[in-house]
């Protein structure tokens, strides 16, 4: 089976435990996959997969490389491709989706966070900022940031307002609250990068024990 799949984030919500509590979750759409190709890298098993199928009318949407590609294999077009770790069972041209997980188990997450812009400090690392009197004029404003004489400059490193977002980030250790096959969604417990609509890729960490997975 796969190790790594791609999912669409919908959006937040909450799902109330057995025991009555309330636990706020991020619904992931994870449509089929298919894997297109298997390789080996040092030793390590790779699979080429196909993710989001493409409707027959878009396929001329797509570069004719791409188009041929596809023909090649005798497999239908996808908006995105991308090679994941796998394991040896894993055939070509089988289709795999959310049945790769179960409830209960750790994954890590990792997608594009939401571009901010040019931000300033506080909002960029949580400064506390400085006194709000009427007196004051560095309510938000950075204050010193150079040095004695020795050495005379800006410190490499020092955190200043700055380009804020639109990067890749990986939240680790996040659990599955929830699985619906039916319509190919994970509930994951917590926050995950991205808007919604975004693209993220979803990888196992700790598989259950055999004891506790659920066919």
């Amino acid at each position: 089976m796969l190790k790594e799949i791609f999912g669409k984030k919908i959006g937040m919500t909450q799902v109330f435990t057995p025991e009555g509590n309330v636990i706020g979750v991020t619904v992931l759409e994870v449509e089929p996959v298919c894997v297109l190709e298997k390789k080996e890298y040092s030793g390590r098993n790779v699979a080429k997969i196909g993710c989001f199928k493409m409707e027959e009318k878009r396929i001329n949407k797509i570069k004719k490389p791409q188009q041929g590609y596809f023909k090649k294999l005798g497999t239908s077009a996808y908006k995105l491709v991308q090679e994941v770790v796998a394991e040896k069972e894993i055939q070509a041209k089988q289709e795999v989706g959310v049945e790769i997980f179960n409830e209960g188990e750790i994954i890590d997450v990792r997608g594009k966070i939401k571009g901010r812009g040019f931000s300033g400090g506080i909002k960029r690392h949580g400064w506390h900022g400085g006194p709000q009197a009427h007196g004051s004029m560095t309510h938000r404003r950075i204050g010193s940031n150079g040095a004695n004489t020795d050495p005379g400059r800006v410190v490499r490193g020092h955190r200043m307002p700055g380009h804020f977002g639109n990067s890749y980030q990986t939240i680790r250790n996040l659990k599955i609250v929830k699985i619906d096959k039916e319509k190919s969604l994970l509930f994951i417990e917590g926050g995950i990068p991205g808007s919604r609509g975004s693209v993220l890729k979803v990888k196992k960490v700790r598989p259950l024990p055999k004891s506790q997975a659920k066919s």
